[in-house]
């Protein structure tokens, strides 16, 4: 049986993400999941070292969770939110503008965190038109900037692997830098932070009158390595925005709900976005759900009768789930109950003292890290930084072994990412970044 779903996986299926050849060669099925590990189909266990690309909280089959889905399947699964809602929605969408920065007060579900940046920028490019200030229609994104891989989200992002193939189809943003500490030449984080936000600040003052919005993930750059910005950064770019009268669209789809240490990540310098885009937490890692949030004003701009087509017209088959939302409600009980933002605060100390154990690798250049979001950057040479060759892909087989070994990630290029489920405990924490330290030795000793 084992055989033949391998074989079946390698004949019909099409994974993303995944150059399929890499596939053939070490395939992998999950059958089943409890705590912090999953089990594939041979009977091994991994520790989820990546909370299943970002997503869970409180580890698998958690026994609260699986309940509140089975309760709701007894009154419906599923009923659509074109021209009326249903209760979990309503209350989800309550206990969600409850926990947001304070200007945010309306809530738009989506299924994906790319569909709720895409929902973003429209909405960004509706509100200017929709009050007559037709000539703002550009965007603004960010260096090495990911949100998501439909083709506004994807216009709005830079990482030239996932991106370049697609520019025919892109529309045009203008691209700021953004700090990269590990690699900058500035003399301190203020100066770098200063030496970006200057840049950003021309970009505003020649073209501001033709931009409706700013893009920005929160605090850290997930797809790009976990590139962490600078104290002062993010909220100096909420500054320029308000300066020139750009809407600022925060992009907490992967830093939202716990991850950082903060409910949001924005709330580490109280950044009150004009729009935020969030998903992955929202369920535990659940079920596709995903939220857009506004201000009032910014919903004001589509509130009027009919005739003056100033409706957002935009919404997906599943938007609002019951399911989903109801599974999200109990999410965000257990965050209450359990302390899980208290529970990150404390053991981010912890896992930060025990990251220190790579420190000592030749081959580690930098070990960064926000709360649980975490990337281990690989380098051929510590002393200059150097990178190793694309073509020897040492973060993959890194990955490889680590999986060998017991344990489950993804790398970006050669950063090794670490993102844990939230309620992970501290011996589950060393276990795991043992994985990794004996992974990174052992692989990177063998590349040159």
């Amino acid at each position: 049986m084992t055989h033949e779903l391998i074989e079946k996986s390698k004949r019909y299926l099409w994974l993303p993400f995944t150059q399929m050849k890499d596939y053939d060669r070490d395939p992998l099925i999950i059958e089943s999941g409890n705590g912090m590990k999953v089990k594939d189909i041979h009977g091994k266990e991994y520790y989820d070292g990546f909370s299943s690309v970002w997503l869970n909280v409180h580890g698998h089959r958690k026994k609260e969770l699986d309940e509140a889905i089975k309760n709701q399947l007894e009154k419906i699964a599923h009923s659509t939110l074109l021209g009326m809602t249903n209760v979990p929605a309503t209350e989800l969408a309550e206990t969600l503008i409850n926990i947001s920065p304070e200007k945010l007060t309306r809530v738009f579900y989506s299924d994906s965190g790319a569909e709720a940046m895409e929902i973003a920028l429209k909405m960004a490019f509706q509100y200017w038109k929709n009050i007559g200030r037709t000539e703002k229609q550009k965007f603004i994104s960010m260096q090495n900037g990911y949100h998501g891989d439909t083709v506004g989200a994807v216009s709005v992002g830079s990482i030239e692997l996932f991106h370049h193939v697609y520019g025919p189809l892109m529309f045009e943003s203008y691209k700021a830098p953004i700090p990269y500490l590990y690699r900058s030449e500035a003399e301190s984080h203020a100066q770098c932070s200063d030496e970006h936000l200057e840049i950003l600040e021309q970009i505003l003052i020649e073209h501001h009158h033709e931009i409706a919005a700013l893009s920005i993930e929160s605090m850290v750059q997930g797809a790009a390595g976990m590139i962490v910005m600078p104290e002062g950064f993010l909220s100096g770019v909420r500054a320029l925005c308000t300066k020139y009268e750009v809407l600022m669209i925060v992009d907490e789809v992967a830093t939202g709900f716990g991850r950082t240490g903060k409910m949001f990540a924005c709330e580490h310098e109280q950044v009150q976005p004009d729009l935020m885009a969030a998903g992955k937490g929202i369920t535990g890692g659940y079920l596709p759900i995903a939220a857009t949030f506004t201000t009032e004003d910014i919903y004001d701009a589509f509130y009027d009768d009919y005739a003056t087509l100033k409706t957002f017209f935009h919404g997906h088959s599943y938007t609002g789930n019951q399911l989903g939302c109801t599974v999200a409600i109990e999410n965000l009980r257990l965050f209450e109950s359990e302390g899980i933002i208290e529970q990150v605060a404390r053991n981010t100390e912890d896992l930060r003292l025990l990251l220190t154990e790579l420190d000592s690798l030749t081959h580690v250049g930098e070990v960064r890290q926000l709360g649980f979001m975490c990337g281990v950057e690989l380098v051929q040479s510590k002393e200059t930084k150097l990178a190793f060759p694309a073509e020897k892909r040492v973060g993959y087989h890194v990955s490889l072994k680590m999986r060998e070994l017991g344990m489950l990630t993804r790398p970006m290029g050669d950063v090794i990412i670490f993102m844990p489920p939230l309620a992970s405990e501290r011996e589950e924490l060393e276990a795991m970044v043992m994985i990794m330290k004996e992974a990174i030795d052992e692989v990177t000793s063998d590349v040159l």
